[in-house]
């Protein structure tokens, strides 16, 4: 019995040792300490006040939360910059009176990345994703709280995938 005891100990403790390369996320090792997440300043067309920082942040937080890397201000071995290059709302279907049945809000986002310590996986790269709601609904309060949640939930996991994950 005693050595059955040992014997499970030893099945546990090989089986979590294999748990260091692999990670839930997705993301094989990664050869750096720090990343930095530099200001996406709002350059398109139409301009939505505040969607800059709320992309910053959300970019920053998601990297935080699937990693173990460190949020630095300057000198990340990691760098992303960019900025947000379209924002457009678009009628997509109407009735039969001629109005907007459905709408969709579109938001694009140039993104440069570069690694110091691997320079071959640096890119510069646009991201887009949309969001559709109801041609009676405005674009305002709650329905564009959640589109813009929903925008750069997609556009930023796309951006770690494209620059961490390697899917």
């Amino acid at each position: 019995m005693k050595h059955l005891k040992y014997l499970l100990l030893l099945l546990v403790a090989t089986t979590f040792s294999g748990c260091s390369v692999y990670n839930f996320t997705g993301a094989g090792p990664i050869d750096a300490k720090t990343f930095q997440v530099n200001f996406f300043q709002n350059n398109a067309d139409l301009v939505e006040p505040g969607i800059d920082r709320t992309f910053t942040l959300t970019l920053q937080d998601l990297i935080m939360n699937q990693t173990n890397l460190n949020l630095v201000s300057n000198g990340g071995d990691l760098k992303y910059e960019g900025e947000i290059t379209d924002y457009r709302i678009t009628p997509m279907t109407a009735t039969a009176d001629q109005q907007a049945a459905q709408n969709r809000l579109s938001i694009r986002v140039q993104v440069r990345f570069s690694n110091k310590k691997k320079e071959t996986d640096d890119f510069e790269k646009s991201f887009e994703f949309y969001y559709d709601f109801p041609g009676r609904d405005l674009p305002t309060g709650s329905v564009l709280n959640e589109a813009i949640r929903v925008i750069f939930e997609r556009i930023t996991q796309d951006i770690f995938n494209e620059s961490l994950a390697k899917w």
